[in-house]
């Protein structure tokens, strides 16, 4: 093929390149406005070279794009009174507590926090039957109350009873051998204080908050408008620059699939509209993020976080800044090569998009030539 000294010939794209990639499949749309002839003039010398080169590297390119979000807590939970009184005392905000560790009280009387995931909806005792039960025999037999129980089974028993009195005569609490909601909260593993949502001496009627909670972990959250919602997947891996340097790995463990109309990004950390957000009024979706080491991660919670989605990459491939794309006259796409003081266009088949460089495929091409790139 005849390479032509540039005359003209290839329009640059670059400040009215529109491009629109499909994340799936690597594959892509390109649409262009060529730069009006004064505007590429800027960007030649009086040689009819250009002003500015870049080289052709040879290496991995990656589709990820970088995010801004915000590192919290694991998701958000009101929990309400267990029944009419005062409340005489109430853990503070920002408090981490474990099983049988104390939430709040009233009337004196504390409610102790038990692992679960069915909540405590009754007065359990000998002879009922269900999963609060088995839930109650389970924390029974981990705090070491529970001796002889089975933990799988779901019946009260008289052994039950026994734990149960066992474990009040601990607390010093009256020894009824029957456990409810004024004693009790189920949560599926240890708890932070969010908030308090009720103070001390107020009288919080059955059902109405007392504490907002979140898990003891770490996470990260970030919205993304609904039409890059495709780069991010369940199980994608991430990487997150943290607050006052290092960063963190991670994996997405959720991607919404409601769009937030507002795309405010308002909201607690532990919230569902917590997570960075930008308020551009587009429609976001918000994605998070499990870290890999939660446990040894620190910063204030809502503490600004960017996240790198690591999407696509492609190994050994060539690629060019995507600013050196031509739109060439006879259709398709090239890029402007310099070398031995002249200039030519060579056409090229675009690949992958990401970084700021799009990978390019053509037997002309080479590491390490010079392409144009116009002025910014």
């Amino acid at each position: 093929m005849r390479h032509r000294r540039v005359k003209r010939r290839g329009k640059w794209l670059l400040g009215s390149l529109a491009v629109v990639l499909a994340v799936s499949g690597g594959g892509y749309a390109v649409t262009a406005q060529p730069r009006s002839d004064s505007g590429r003039a800027k960007d030649r010398q009086a040689d009819g070279l250009p002003r500015q080169t870049a080289p052709v590297r040879r290496g991995d390119l990656s589709s990820g794009l970088t995010v801004e979000g915000t590192l919290g807590y694991a998701r958000e939970r009101k929990l309400g009174a267990g029944g009419p009184g005062v409340l005489t005392w109430v853990a503070g905000a920002g408090s981490a507590i474990e099983r049988d560790g104390r939430l709040y009280e009233v009337n004196g009387r504390p409610v102790r926090l038990m692992y679960g995931t069915t909540p405590v909806y009754r007065q359990m005792k000998t002879g009922d039957k269900g999963e609060d039960v088995r839930q109650l025999k389970r924390n029974l037999v981990a705090l070491g109350y529970g001796t002889g129980l089975d933990p799988e089974d779901a019946t009260f028993t008289a052994g039950t009873a026994t734990a149960v009195t066992r474990w009040q005569k601990a607390h010093k609490a009256a020894e009824t051998g029957e456990v409810g909601k004024a004693d009790i909260a189920f949560a599926s593993g240890p708890q932070r204080v969010q908030r308090n949502d009720t103070a001390v001496g107020d009288e919080p009627a059955p059902g109405k908050p007392v504490l907002t909670l979140t898990g003891t972990e770490r996470m990260v959250r970030f919205q993304l408008d609904t039409a890059k919602a495709g780069s991010a997947k369940a199980g994608d891996p991430v990487t997150v620059n943290l607050p006052g340097g290092g960063t963190a790995t991670g994996r997405i463990e959720s991607v919404g699939s409601t769009a937030n109309p507002e795309g405010d990004g308002q909201g607690s950390g532990g919230g569902p509209g917590g997570g960075g957000g930008g308020g551009d009024g587009k429609p976001k979706v918000q994605v998070e993020v499990v870290l890999d080491d939660a446990a040894g991660i620190k910063g204030p919670d809502q503490s600004p976080v960017s996240v790198r989605l690591t999407g696509e990459t492609r190994t050994n491939v060539l690629s060019v800044p995507v600013g050196a794309l031509l739109a060439l006259a006879g259709g398709g796409f090239g890029v402007q090569v310099v070398e031995n003081g002249a200039a030519r266009e060579v056409p090229v088949e675009l690949g992958m998009f990401g970084q700021g460089r799009v990978e390019v495929k053509g037997d002309a091409l080479k590491e390490g030539m010079q392409v144009g790139v116009p002025s910014i």
